[in-house]
């Protein structure tokens, strides 16, 4: 009786061990995947990063022209008047601010 309780005891244990060395390999194997497709986003980063480099060079350029072309605008047009006049709506701090309608 004894022996046959420690043969199904090794039976278990080994059966044990190989469900979990199982599950370790598939483990593993997710985890490669993902690694591999870590890499692949991060090559295709770098190459946008690449990719985009000049732009932020370019930009100084385009807000340095558009500055100009403001300035010029506010000499043909005067002065601007003041953004509360010129805003819909900035004088409204609460909402017993906004226009009732009339009764009749």
């Amino acid at each position: 009786m004894n022996t046959v309780l420690i043969v199904l005891t090794l039976v278990e244990v080994l059966l044990l061990v190989v469900v979990l060395a199982g599950y370790l390999i598939a483990i593993g194997t997710k985890l490669h995947n993902i690694s591999k497709t870590l890499g692949l986003v991060t090559f295709g980063v770098r190459a946008i990063e690449s990719q985009t480099a000049s732009i932020g060079p370019s930009l100084g350029a385009v807000n340095g022209a558009l500055e100009q072309v403001a300035g010029a605008l506010e000499e043909v047009v005067g002065e601007p008047e003041s953004a509360t006049a010129t805003t819909p709506g900035a004088g409204i701090a609460t909402s017993d601010d906004l226009p009732r309608p009339s009764t009749p």
